[in-house]
């Protein structure tokens, strides 16, 4: 690991003012489900949410703070210079200040912070860098938004540092290798990740739309939450195409304990076609795919499929969008933690789903 935690030796307020300055010459660049504050500081919010930067000279240091309603720690990734160099654990409590190592002699680096964690893990708070920070443009790509659950986001799929049984939920996320990252990449999109662990279209894993949100109640907020003192989600990604992959946790029996109703394809189907003429109202020219779920299999796979064919069908006559279209992943037995994909399954998936994605962004 090339990462040493410090103590929080610089004031924030310096770091503050040396990254207000610098951003006026567009030296940081952020994607995702982010959070700009009015002293130019940004919070992390969803899976994968990132912030980048360009610098000289070999020395770097990240202020981060793990930021929600109690403490705990959270996790980001780092990429210098193209290259993946592991997470990063930020404890609870006050901004603390990272160093990174630069290992090699390149005049120019390339650092990316990547959000490891969900939106429901609560934000990262990235307030800014001691770097010599020089320019950074945006490339101009394609652009393709993932909206789902906790397979979308990489949840359970990394023990490589804590063990499946040991830790925290969030301990074991790693958003970057989340299928939709990864094929992202490999195809050259920019992508925006909209999902939360255990959540559905009508129903969540374990509650019965009574006292959690489902993806259309949350969606909206930018913290894909229900917490109406939270900033809107403003539409502005505007994707050339939005993958759906929710179902799961509709189709999911609960924890056993909890009484859990029979499931309702009725309310399934309903709650999907208005998510969809919702999204539509949004991205009026975003080339809309539901997909299946590798972890569905046996009779409920075969109600999975005729419910999502009945929301296509749904808009068979609508001649303002285009044709909505259905991929179906391959089942899959699971390695990571408590039943989910792991870093190598996500691969899978992501080689499974790339080349029809690629397909129908080259048609466009």
């Amino acid at each position: 690991m090339f990462l040493k935690k410090i103590s929080f030796l610089i004031s924030f307020l310096l770091i503050s003012i040396v990254s207000s300055s610098q951003n006026k010459t567009n030296t940081f660049l952020y994607q995702g489900r982010v959070e700009k504050l009015p002293d130019n500081n940004v919070v992390l919010i969803g899976t994968a949410s990132s912030v980048s930067f360009n610098f000289t000279g070999n020395e770097c240091s990240i202020a981060l703070q793990s930021v929600d309603s109690w403490e705990h720690h959270n996790y980001v990734s780092l990429v210098l210079d193209g290259k993946y160099i592991g997470k990063l654990r930020i404890e609870k409590g006050a901004v603390q200040s990272f160093p990174v190592k630069i290992t090699s002699n390149k005049k120019e680096h390339t650092l990316e912070i990547y959000k490891t964690t969900e939106a429901h893990s609560g934000g990262i708070l990235f307030a800014g860098t001691t770097a010599k920070l020089t320019s950074i443009t945006a490339k101009k790509k394609k652009k393709i938004e993932f909206i789902g659950d906790s397979i979308t986001c990489g949840a359970a799929s990394d023990p490589s540092d804590i063990p499946c049984d040991k830790g925290e939920y969030f301990d074991h996320h790693n958003g970057y290798y989340a299928y939709g990252p990864v094929l992202s990449r490999e195809i050259g999109v920019d992508y925006l990740m909209s999902s939360v662990s255990g959540i559905g279209m009508y129903r969540n894993w374990n509650d019965e739309n009574k006292e959690e949100g489902i993806m259309p109640d949350v969606y909206p907020n930018l913290y894909l939450t229900k917490d109406n003192s939270k900033p809107k989600y403003d539409f502005a990604f505007q994707p050339d195409i939005i993958s759906i992959a929710l179902g799961t946790n509709d189709f999911s029996g609960g924890d056993g304990k909890k009484e859990r109703l029979p499931f309702n394809p009725e309310k399934y189907v309903s709650n999907y076609i208005n998510f969809i003429k919702m999204l539509y109202q949004h991205n009026p020219k975003a080339q809309i795919v539901i997909t299946n779920s590798p972890m569905i299999n046996g009779e409920r796979a075969i109600v999975f499929e005729d419910c999502l064919n009945k929301v296509k069908n749904a808009f068979a006559e609508d001649k303002i969008h285009k044709p909505i279209l259905i991929f179906k992943f391959k089942p899959m037995t699971p390695k990571g933690c408590s039943g989910h994909p792991d870093v190598a399954d996500h691969k899978v998936l992501a080689d499974e789903y790339a080349p029809f994605l690629k397909k129908l962004l080259n048609e466009q």
